[in-house]
């Protein structure tokens, strides 16, 4: 699985012109899963993510998680992550899974991400979604179940 995490002050996703998740202080992440991951792809990147410390603590360094802030989190899904650009110049998507596995796998990660926090929008599996990103600092983090970065 990977991610593309941002801290943000505020993001919003929206299907057909319709909001359908925002929140304010917290992470947007982009998730893309791959053919190869498993339900521990998804629990690595739980609690890499969850426990980030990249939030100001009271001196102004980046020393505090988004459980310690009480920030929220809002989750899309992005198959494009695994798009592979180093041949030709259109990606390749055949890495990426799709379909009920991948949804399934989506949702599993929401589901053990609200487990912890709680305060969990998503965007809507599959859509081509508008995605509103007030990223702050900017702060942008490429994580990887694999380690592969």
């Amino acid at each position: 699985m990977r991610a593309v995490v941002q801290r943000v002050k505020s993001s919003t996703v929206k299907v057909d012109n319709k909001e359908i998740g925002s929140i304010g202080k917290g992470f947007n992440v982009l998730l893309g899963i791959s053919k190869e991951d498993t339900r521990e792809d998804a629990v690595y990147l739980k609690d890499k993510i969850l426990n980030l410390r990249v939030f100001e603590d009271t001196e102004g360094k980046l020393n505090k998680s988004l459980l310690e802030v009480g920030g929220e989190l809002l989750v899309v899904s992005q198959f494009t992550l695994y798009g592979d650009c180093r041949k030709g110049r259109r990606p390749s998507f055949i890495e990426a899974l799709g379909g009920n596995e991948a949804e399934d796998l989506y949702n599993y990660f929401v589901k053990i991400c609200r487990k912890d926090l709680g305060k969990i929008q998503t965007g809507k599996f599959g859509a081509d979604m508008m995605v509103n990103i007030d990223n702050d600092g900017p702060v942008t983090l490429l994580i990887d179940s694999k380690k592969n970065f």
